[in-house]
């Protein structure tokens, strides 16, 4: 597993610069986006919070420290976004991804931009395994960069995905050739079931889409790792592995037509 940390200090000026910056236009007549911050490091919650709430068309509504008060101000607020630290009490582990999975299920409408400290593609691809929908990994140093988490709240809001460039970087750092150089090795076909498979859709899902046979859709899918170079792993999924891959191309993803 890699597990690089990144550098994230001066966390007093982070706040003090966010704090100055100037608020956008408001976005019309929508109404802001609702968003509750969920992490145990104060100092945190108050530069997301400096950041976001300098925007007219987001509102921070909630702030709380672990997991299970998360969902309950989710549902007092009834909040569009969660922003969620990676390691939160009682173990400081993994519980920003564990709430993800949970929130899932429970609330499929939600989206979800998990925070960590650490470039770790395991646990970005385990955020991912159930879906890249409305699911978000990024560096906590990406606060730095005011638009970007600005842009990631919009994104996930409407359903999207945001991948952290350093994670995909990582995810790919061991080959010879770039990700987009190996997406470029794919077909049409092939780049139209990899844009399926980004969705989160079963082979089955996939062949009644394409109106192709089970049998067929399995042969691209093979193809498609195979030119990826993804080999399985009992840690991680080659379709997570490959959506990874493909949603953090846009310009490829955009000539599949998708």
């Amino acid at each position: 597993m890699l597990d690089v940390p990144l550098p994230f200090d001066n966390l007093g000026g982070i706040v003090e610069a966010v704090s100055a910056a100037a608020a956008t236009p408001a976005a019309g007549a929508r109404p802001p986006i609702r968003v509750v911050l969920a992490d145990d490091a104060y100092l945190v919650r108050e530069a997301l919070g400096h950041l976001l709430n300098g925007n007219a068309g987001i509102a921070v509504v909630g702030e709380c420290e672990d997991g299970r008060s998360a969902v309950r101000v989710l549902d007092e607020q009834r909040a569009d976004v969660l922003i969620t630290d990676i390691r939160m009490p009682p173990t400081g582990h993994d519980e920003g991804i564990r709430l993800a999975a949970r929130l899932r299920d429970s609330h499929p409408a939600l989206g979800v931009i998990v925070l960590s400290t650490w470039a770790d593609v395991a646990y970005a691809l385990k955020l991912f395994e159930s879906g890249c929908d409305s699911r978000g990994y990024l560096l906590k140093d990406r606060i730095r960069d005011r638009a970007q988490v600005i842009d990631a709240v919009h994104v996930v809001a409407n359903g999207g995905t945001v991948i952290d460039p350093k994670v995909v970087e990582d995810l790919v750092s061991s080959r010879s050739t770039t990700p987009t150089a190996r997406l470029d090795q794919l077909t049409p076909r092939e780049l139209e079931t990899l844009a399926l498979v980004a969705e989160g859709r079963s082979n089955a899902a996939i062949a009644e889409s394409l109106v192709l046979t089970k049998r067929a859709v399995e042969k691209h899918v093979n193809a498609i790792f195979a030119k990826l170079e993804l080999g399985e792993t009992e840690q991680v999924s080659r379709r997570v592995k490959a959506a990874l891959l493909y949603l953090a191309n846009p310009s490829v993803s955009a000539t599949s037509g998708r």
